[in-house]
Order: C-alpha cells, then structure tokens, then sequence
C-alpha cells in the first residue's frame, strides 16, 4: 500500500478585518436601537431587553480578538449587520471557488506541483455556496485539473474527514495526488445580532496537497501515519438553513436558519471526546502522548483548547506545543487546525511528530497523527 504524505499547504487570508472592537461598537448601536424601538413592550414585558457585548466578554469566553472578513462594511452597520456581496453571473467565478483557486495555487507551489499532477479535488467545509454543481468541480475547471472533484460537509471535522479520503485516494491508487480545499465563507451564516455568538467566526480558506510519498519532491513533506474519524449525533449545534425551508414559508429569515450552539453543553461534551480521540489515534500509530511534538488543534475555543491539551497531556501544554491563531482569525471552522498547521510547522525537525485535530457539529472529530520527512 502506498504511503500518502502532505506536500504543501496553501493559505487565503481575507483583505479586510474586524477587530473586537469594532464588532463591540456595532452590536451596541444596534441593541440600543432594538431596545429604544421596543422600549413599550419592554417595559410590559413581552419582550425581552437586549443586553450590550464587551471586549472583555468576548476575549474570556473566546480568547478571540479580531477576525477576517470577506466584507465589513456591511456588517458593521448596525441596520444591516450582514456583509455586501453581490452574487456573480453564472459564467463567472463563485466567490467561494475563487477563494479555493488562490489558497490552491500557494499549495500547488509549496508541493511543487501543478494542475496537471493532480487526480482529485476535494472541496469540504461547513457551509457550501450552492447544492449544485459541486464547488470542487468549479474549482477543478478553473484550475484545469483533469480527473474528478466532489463536495463534502463535516462541519468544522471537514479538513480532516477530507485529508482521510485524500489518503485513502491516493493509497487505493484512485489519484496520484489530492487538493483537498476548505474555503470558508462563514460570515455568512453567522448572526451578528446575537451576543453569545456574533464574535465567533472569520472568514478564511485553507488547502492541503495529499500524495504519495514516492511522487513528493516538496521540503514541507508530513508522512501520515494515522487517522482516525468519529461522528455522534448532537443538536448542541446547528443549523437549519436548507432548500426544503421553501415548504414552510413561516420559518424563512428566522434565527435557527443561521449558526446556534448550546456552547455550555457543546464545551462538557467535546473536550473529554477529542482528548480521548486524540490519545486513541496515537497509541494506535504505535506512538505514545510523550513523543508527540506538537498539536495543531481546531481553533474554537481557546479555553476548549487548553482543556483539551490538559486532558491530552496531563498538564497544561507548554508555549508553541498547540499553537493558538484564533486571536487573529476567530474560529474559521474546518480551516482553523489547517491554519495552525500552515503557520506552525516549518520549525519542527526530520523525524519530529505532530497530531491535526478537529471537532465541532455532529458531533463530529477527526484525528491525523504526522510525521516531518
């Protein structure tokens, strides 16, 4: 059987950022708004009175400080709070695949491949521009890869549930090399009106080249040498959004059609769930948690990553052993641990080890043990 290695990453970060801020400036003028226009209800209490976000609120829940936007303007104006991005004629390129196309082309270089190496395009994320035709098949024209290409949804788990197939392509002999793509646009199903959400996400998409191991001529080789998926079902995040909506023209617009999450219930569940993943996927490449270098986790939640570390490790993890970029970016669902990855790799040595890991909605985990080559 082959052995599938990672050859390169590529990186799109967005032009435009907000800081916390300015979200904070924005969500205020807008609960004052809301709070002045219901103040009669309010009062015979029929509605309830919006409470204002901090800083310092959103820094110690999260450890969030800003986050990358496609575009701000839009979702800074407190009567709108949504960005303005006008849809494409057909015959163009989808904003989503245009993003995909340029963290592709910097993985492509890395990798020291080109269009013509590639068999098989991988677009997974958490939120797709459209059901049809797949993202990945758009990517795969603009790019002009021959082969075949195809879209996948494992929330926040997308990247790593991606590379597993990727690995799988590529050991079956389906595809010499594999673009696995997660471009996410997530400003859009996020509501920046709510105050236990609107700081969450940022936009970003990351790209991973996945070959094999006798084909890679890249210096940013990572042999993988374990993986390991999981899946259980939770409402504690979701999402409702979805052509059938159409059928019940009374819940179109409304709050559950964007991103909702239990957070409280979401962080007791998870963290014991991906610590445990984690340690499982590595006594299973035969390796133990000592030896293990560094950790490239999905970026949420910073105190759900220093839980999770804790648990992993039995101690809190050293500076630089689960590197942090949610701070800049927010937590940018399947991208964050690609990011991280991208970011906070080229200094581990031949021979070093390192696990990417990812969990969110589903509840979904997907663990990948590496090793620098």
């Amino acid at each position: 059987m082959k052995q599938a290695v990672i050859s390169g990453t590529g990186l799109f970060t967005p032009a435009q950022s907000i800081t916390n801020e300015e979200l904070v400036e924005c969500f205020n003028a807008y609960v004052e708004q809301f709070n002045a226009g219901h103040a009669a209800a309010i009062a015979a209490g029929t509605v309830a009175a919006l409470e204002p976000s901090s800083v310092a609120f959103i820094e110690k829940a999260s450890g969030i400080k800003a986050r990358y936007v496609m575009e701000k303007a839009g979702i800074l104006d407190p009567r709108r709070m949504v960005s303005r991005i006008a849809e494409r004629a057909d015959d163009d390129l989808s904003l989503q695949a245009e993003i995909a196309v340029a963290a592709a082309r910097q993985a492509l270089d890395r990798a020291q491949k080109t269009a013509a190496d590639i068999d098989m395009v991988l677009v997974a994320c958490s939120n797709l521009q459209r059901a049809y035709p797949a993202m990945a098949v758009e990517v795969q024209g603009a790019l002009g890869i021959d082969g075949y290409g195809f879209d996948m949804n494992v929330a926040c788990s997308s990247a790593t549930f991606g590379i597993q197939q990727a690995v799988a392509a590529v050991q079956s002999g389906q595809a010499r090399a594999v673009l696995v793509l997660n471009p996410e646009i997530t400003s859009g199903h996020l509501n920046w009106r709510d105050r236990d959400s609107h700081f969450i996400f940022g936009d970003a998409c990351t790209a991973i080249i996945i070959e094999a191991r006798d084909t890679a001529t890249s210096s940013h080789q990572w042999e993988i040498l374990e993986s390991k998926l999981k899946t259980s079902f939770s409402n504690n995040i979701r999402n409702n959004f979805g052509f059938l909506n159409r059928f019940d023209e009374s819940g179109v617009g409304q709050a559950d059609k964007l991103f909702r999450q239990q957070g409280r219930k979401v962080f007791k569940d998870v963290c014991p769930m991906a610590a445990e993943m984690i340690k499982t996927t590595i006594a299973d490449a035969g390796l133990e948690v000592p030896q293990i270098k560094r950790y490239w986790l999905h970026q949420a939640n910073l105190n759900m990553n220093l839980l999770i570390s804790r648990l992993v490790l039995g101690r809190d993890a050293e500076p630089g052993e689960a590197p942090v970029i949610l701070d800049e970016y927010a937590n940018t669902s399947s991208a964050g641990s690609v990011i991280a990855f991208h970011k906070h790799s080229a200094d581990l040595a031949k021979g070093e080890l390192g696990v990417i890991c990812s969990f969110g909605a589903g509840y979904s985990i997907g663990c990948v043990v590496v090793k620098r080559v």
